[in-house]
């Protein structure tokens, strides 16, 4: 039986039987020996797990894993020096208790086969606690599920932490991390079931027409994080520095060494998804990095228009609105599309962050134009530049005679903003109702490092 591996076609019965490393069959021989609590035997049983796809998508995962301690830093270079160590405890934070719930309840909702009229929305508990992890996943049966759930783990971490650069310097901890909790069962195990699961609403063909198609998580990572941040900014309230936006980023490098960290990440974020090492992980690789150069160039050419230079700040951003935007394409177009699509998104997203200074809207690190712009861009650039002659597991984009493909690319980004932003809302108002959202006004002039952790990242009274 064929299956889709999030953009490539993989034949079941193709899928060589690779032997276990040689201590490990020998280990097998003996009656009753086992390793960690499972007998060689059980492990060995396990068909079609290949050594060098879980090595590949191992190695991914942890690149991955540290875009989340690098969106800390980049996110921390921006705000005030009496604020860095609750920024960065917001994306430290999702790593604890995103996690945790991951392995016990958020994999198996997310990408288990659900029951009854929910089955599209959400999986069910069948998998709860992992108890699968060495089957072969079902989305990629080279690897086991726990390789797999490993992988997607990350995911689920960064995308919250993305959302905590809207509310910085004001939202209380104990509220944002009730956020996590509460966001992650309402809109992210949702969103990754409708995209990534089986049988999953926006993946699946509407009304006889095409799903749509997102190779690394744009309509799952970049715009939910997008999306809500801006109810969550609109909600919390401005800062009370905004408008004007206070103090400028007091640690530049921090913003730069961040974005560079990023940027490697993403390698493992948008090339590990193709489960395994080969020319579809080399053409991820090859257009998220051409996007990444293509919106960073013309980040600093629309600042040298409007202000005479450019700035360290500006390229830094440039270059993640471009990383951004390529995630829903990066294995489905080809390298030059990639570039047009980074280049298409740094004029995105510096459009929206004029309309957003102008509305007033005190997004703090800019989530919602780098974010959920960039991203909305990429999913429906996706479904123009989209070619399946590249990747067969794709469908053509409207410039390769596929308009069903750009529709549904549009239907889709509507219904992930409709879902994104009524879901965003109830949790906050729900958190609301149990706790305040925001520390006090004292508390906020304090910095909320001293508030939140009684700590200082600075032992110096020249940091803002």
């Amino acid at each position: 039986m064929d299956r889709t591996v999030h953009g490539e076609q993989v034949c079941c019965c193709d899928v060589p039987h690779f032997a276990l490393p040689v201590a490990i069959p020998a280990l097998a021989t003996l009656p009753g020996v086992s390793v960690a609590g499972i007998t060689m035997a059980s492990v060995a049983s396990s068909s079609g797990i290949d050594p060098s796809s879980t090595s590949f998508v191992l190695i991914s995962a942890a690149l991955v894993l540290m875009m989340t301690p690098a969106l800390a830093l980049f996110y921390s270079g921006f705000v005030r020096g009496r604020n860095v160590l609750n920024t960065m405890m917001m994306s430290f934070s999702a790593m604890a208790l995103v996690g945790v719930l991951w392995v016990l309840v958020g994999y198996s909702l997310a990408f288990s086969e659900g029951a009854g009229p929910l089955a599209p929305f959400i999986g069910g508990l069948q998998w709860a606690g992992l108890v699968n992890w060495a089957e072969p996943s079902l989305a990629a049966p080279a690897i086991s599920h726990g390789t797999f759930a490993l992988f997607q783990a990350t995911f689920a971490i960064i995308t919250p932490a993305l959302v905590s650069g809207a509310v910085v310097e004001r939202i209380s901890f104990r509220a944002w991390l009730m956020f996590l909790l509460l966001w992650t069962f309402a809109v992210y195990l949702p969103m990754a079931h409708m995209v990534w699961g089986p049988g999953g609403f926006l993946v699946q063909p509407q009304g006889g027409g095409q799903g749509v198609i997102d190779f690394a998580g744009g309509f799952v990572v970049e715009m939910a994080s997008g999306v809500a941040a801006a109810v969550a900014a609109a909600v919390v309230g401005r800062r009370l520095q905004a408008p004007g936006h206070g103090a400028p980023p007091h640690n530049v490098p921090f913003i730069l060494v961040g974005a560079g960290l990023l940027w490697f990440g993403w390698f493992g974020f948008n090339g590990g998804s193709a489960y395994a090492a080969g020319n579809l992980a080399s053409l991820a690789c090859l257009t998220t990095s051409t996007a990444g150069s293509a919106a960073a160039l013309v980040w600093m050419l629309i600042e040298t228009m409007q202000r005479g230079k450019p700035t360290a700040v500006g390229l830094a951003t440039g270059a993640v609105a471009g990383l951004v935007a390529i995630t829903p394409a990066a294995g489905f177009v080809s390298p030059l599309a990639g570039a047009l699509i980074g280049a298409a998104a740094a004029l995105v997203s510096t459009w929206a962050m004029q309309v957003k200074n102008r509305i007033g809207l005190d997004d703090s690190l800019d989530v919602l134009p780098v974010h959920g712009m960039a991203g909305c861009c990429g999913v429906v650039l996706t479904g123009v530049f989209a070619q399946k002659s590249i990747n067969p597991a794709g469908a053509d984009g409207w410039l390769f005679g596929g308009p069903s493909l750009l529709l549904a690319q549009l239907r889709g980004a509507g219904f992930t903003i409709l879902w994104v932003a009524v879901g965003t809302y109830a949790v906050l108002q729900l958190i609301r109702v149990v706790m305040p959202l925001r520390v006090s006004s004292d508390q906020e002039r304090q910095g909320l490092d001293i508030q939140a952790h009684g700590e200082e990242a600075y032992n110096t009274e020249f940091t803002g």
